[in-house]
């Protein structure tokens, strides 16, 4: 146990020595907010307008599903080569393995990570012949834009 002395007062010092910075600059910091100080900072150039929107979310998702199908390869490589000494146990561990990076990427796909481009913008189209229902239409949230409809009438089925 006394072989871990070391690690243990390394580690103990290092956590005392980052709270004593953050609460040393939080107190003695001075604090003369601008904005020039509150700017974005873009590789020195300054802005000259907000940006348009946000950054797609889907960008990153995408991202993940590549980090994801490469370590479903770097798993697979080393059972590739050796698979024959691991027999039927090792190649229903690769299929669980890959199945659940199967329906990882079916959940994420179904989610819409894939759906780039702009929206479908639909124009309402008045139905002449439509007969009015008694039901209030339903709005149906998440999908502005997108190819389905945007209301269900109830009693349409």
């Amino acid at each position: 146990m006394s072989q871990y002395l070391p690690i243990v007062v390394l580690t103990a010092l290092a956590v005392v020595f980052a709270a004593l910075s953050l609460v040393a600059s939080k107190l003695l910091a001075p604090k003369r907010p601008n904005t020039a100080k509150d700017a974005p900072y873009e590789c020195g150039i300054v802005p000259s307008r907000e940006s348009p929107e946000r950054f797609p979310v889907s960008f990153y998702i995408v991202a993940m599903l590549f980090i994801m199908f490469d370590i479903e390869i770097i798993f697979a490589y080393p059972y590739a080569v050796a698979h024959e000494s691991l027999g039927a146990f090792g190649f229903w561990e690769m299929f669980a393995f890959s199945a659940v990076f199967f329906v990882a990427f079916v959940y994420v796909v179904a989610r819409g990570a894939l759906a780039w481009g702009p929206l479908k913008k639909e124009l309402p189209v008045a139905d002449v012949n439509a007969v009015p229902t008694s039901g209030a239409g339903v709005k149906v949230v998440g999908l502005d834009g997108r190819s389905a409809p945007h209301e269900y009438q109830a009693g349409a089925a």
